[in-house]
């Protein structure tokens, strides 16, 4: 399955060990995680900002994330597709990557539900979902 990892989904996941480092874990071994270069430069932002990370460490792991992933330019959406303009280049992500989850704690985005046949939930959606599936997502 392809799916695209929010970057407050990823943040999480390399900030302490929790369910969203669970859930990284396991889209990365099992599936096809799409990212762009736009959440690769908000992780970027994020762990050296928010989380006071070196900026040597924060290129680590966005080396890390551009070597796992599949890198795909976002397309464009319209700005009546989402309250918050800055997540229009994480749906479009989503749907130039021809993913089927947007895994994301936002609130903007998970109020659309689908779009464009991508499915949008919570870390914690998607581990539940995993769990009744016996560990599959599909």
């Amino acid at each position: 399955m392809r799916i695209v990892l929010d970057t407050n989904v990823i943040i999480a996941a390399f900030a302490s060990r929790g369910l969203c480092a669970d859930v990284f874990e396991v889209c990365v071994s099992s599936h096809t995680v799409v990212l762009s270069e736009y959440i690769l430069a908000e992780v970027a932002d994020k762990l050296a900002g928010k989380l006071r990370m070196t900026k040597e460490n924060a290129d680590k792991i966005v080396t890390y994330l551009h070597d796992i992933a599949e890198i795909t330019p976002p397309v464009p959406v319209e700005a009546s597709e989402c309250r918050d303009p800055d997540d229009l280049p994480v749906i479009g992500t989503a749907i130039g990557g021809m993913a089927e989850l947007l895994i994301t704690g936002d609130s903007d985005i998970l109020e659309i539900g689908s779009y464009n046949g991508i499915e949008t939930m919570t870390p914690r959606q998607l581990w539940e979902r995993l769990t009744l599936a016996g560990g599959s997502i599909a």
